[in-house]
């Protein structure tokens, strides 16, 4: 299955320092992300502008179809931060659910959780 990792472009670097050698935090991150999901061919890594969490910057949300998802703040755009992402999100493709028990989750998410985002009912009707 598809999951979306879903990169904030428009992250600052940290609070107060939106941009740093020409690109936010977000547009570092993402390119980090993208690097690092090369080789996870299930893990889908898109932008956006704005998730809304100015106060915790880089964020990162991931969501698939039919399971749990999740909001992640305070990286910093690197490589490290992007690959844990990248692996937290490939074990995520493999839970039916979309919860991934703690002790797998790769030692660079934990602390980074904001917000969980319930799955929409099996009975719900797209329009």
């Amino acid at each position: 299955m598809s999951v979306r990792l879903i990169i904030c472009e428009t992250c600052a670097h940290a609070p107060g320092e939106k941009v740093r050698d020409g690109r936010t935090g977000g547009e570092a991150l993402l390119a980090e992300v993208e690097r690092a999901a090369r080789d996870a061919p299930q893990v889908r890594v898109e932008r956006h502008a704005c998730l809304m969490g100015c106060e915790h910057p880089c964020n990162a949300a991931i969501a698939a179809e039919g399971k749990i998802g999740y909001v992640l703040g305070r990286f910093a755009p690197t490589a490290d931060s992007a690959r844990a992402l990248v692996e937290y999100a490939a074990l995520y493709a493999d839970s039916p659910t979309g919860q991934v028990p703690y002790r797998q989750w790769p030692q660079g998410v934990k602390g980074h959780f904001i917000a969980r985002i319930p799955a929409p009912p099996a009975d719900h009707v797209k329009e």
